[in-house]
């Protein structure tokens, strides 16, 4: 006798890379407070990220896996894409933001990063742009913008600060592209991890001090070893772990899955921070978890 299920909800395993690299982007505040504390900028975090966590993959790959350091000439283009045209011009117009407007504001230009991948990727990988994914992409941003703050609130907009926050959504969204064009490539998530960082540890020590950077780094060892670790948690394990979800699945839906990253960087601010829950945190968070869930619902026989 056969059991026929109908309608039964099966979740990607993929979404469970995408997802774990959103949540752990989420803890970007613990490395950022410790290194504002001790005197870095903005950009020198971003370079201090990138650097370590350059150094760190060499290492491991050189003993562990050194066929993953091989990248072929002829597809530089895509690892400068990642790491100089994404994760460097990303930061740098993402931190431009918060100077020009509010956080909230900058963070949710941020996340019209899902709407450039979605356009691009229909443009240029032929994602189709289907109405669930619409619907989890506009419940996604209106979520992230719940989440901010920036809804209920009085803000104050600049063209200068609208573009350069959209300048910050473009980047972010280059990486799923080129990270796309790499993967098609058949180069491994650790291989374009590794040059993602290498190109934008190059691209950003030209806006640092790098010996003063190291210095104050190098200050206590506590400092030091806390930095690496936290680097490890918000940088290297979550890109890593996006770049394996992208395998199996669109652009679109994993730039719709990682947007859970303000979602967790709000609990961060509540539990860590003792930050007060407001009524639209509340609403946000569900919004941000209803586009999750939107996105991977899908209905099959068995």
């Amino acid at each position: 006798m056969k059991n026929k299920k109908e309608g039964h909800k099966d979740l990607n395993p993929s979404a469970l890379f995408v997802l774990a690299a959103g949540s752990l982007w989420g803890f970007m505040g613990l490395l950022v407070r410790t290194l504002n504390r001790v005197g870095l900028a903005s950009m020198d975090i971003c370079f201090v990220r990138a650097v370590i966590t350059l150094i760190t993959m060499f290492f491991g790959l050189l003993i562990f896996d050194r066929k993953a350091l091989k990248m072929k000439i002829r597809d530089v283009w895509c690892f400068i894409g990642t790491g100089a045209f994404s994760v460097s011009f990303f930061n740098y117009c993402y931190f431009k933001t918060m100077t020009l407007t509010s956080l909230s504001v900058a963070a949710v230009l941020l996340y019209t990063a899902p709407a450039f991948v979605m356009l691009m990727s229909a443009v240029l990988f032929h994602e189709s742009l289907s109405a669930r994914k619409l619907a989890a992409l506009g419940l996604a941003f209106v979520g992230c913008a719940f989440v901010s703050g920036i809804v209920g609130g009085a803000e104050t907009l600049s063209a200068s600060g609208i573009l350069f926050g959209l300048g910050a959504g473009f980047g972010y969204a280059l990486y799923s592209i080129f990270g796309r064009y790499a993967l098609e490539k058949n180069y491994s998530s650790v291989t374009i991890s590794f040059y993602t960082f290498l190109f934008a540890s190059l691209s950003t020590l030209f806006f640092v001090d790098a010996g003063e950077v190291f210095a104050t780094i190098g200050s206590s060892p506590q400092l030091t070893a806390k930095t690496v670790l936290l680097v490890l948690l918000v940088t290297l394990l979550p890109y890593l772990s996006y770049t394996r979800g992208l395998k199996g699945m669109e652009n679109g839906t994993a730039s719709v899955l990682a947007s859970i990253e303000p979602v967790v960087a709000t609990l961060v601010g509540i539990l860590i921070y003792k930050e007060e829950m407001s009524l639209q945190n509340v609403i946000g968070i569900c919004l941000v978890l209803g586009s999750i869930v939107l996105i991977n619902w899908k209905n099959k026989q068995k």
